[in-house]
């Protein structure tokens, strides 16, 4: 019984943290519990499996009618999977990843150390 009186507390702190987040944070967790990285990076760079989708992706609206009914490779999420609100979440957490530095702004890629 001192077992559940312990994790009550516990469990009541992590669902407020997770209100606190921010829609952009919440579309990384998102992002990264749904599989998502999987095939497109863990930042949106894409991957062998999956295209780049940040920096700048696809307008909302093309994003949402793909990720819902996709008849391609990647299967369709459809909105009882992914609810708008979780999807809008995740476009913006891909709208807030910058672009990549330019390669002659990177040190190693320019043969200094």
């Amino acid at each position: 019984m001192k077992r559940l009186l312990i994790l009550v507390p516990l469990i009541f702190s992590v669902s407020a943290s997770a209100f606190a987040a921010s829609p952009t944070e919440q579309g990384r967790a998102l992002f990264l519990k749904i599989g998502c990285s999987q095939c497109h990076g863990t930042v949106g760079q894409g991957g062998a499996a999956g295209p780049r989708l940040a920096p700048e992706p696809m307008e909302w609206e093309a994003f949402a009618q793909f990720v819902h009914n996709s008849s391609d490779a990647m299967p369709a999420y459809r909105e009882k999977i992914l609810p708008d609100l979780q999807l809008k979440q995740i476009h913006s957490y891909l709208q807030s990843i910058p672009p990549p530095l330019p390669v002659d702004q990177i040190p190693l890629l320019r043969g200094k150390k």
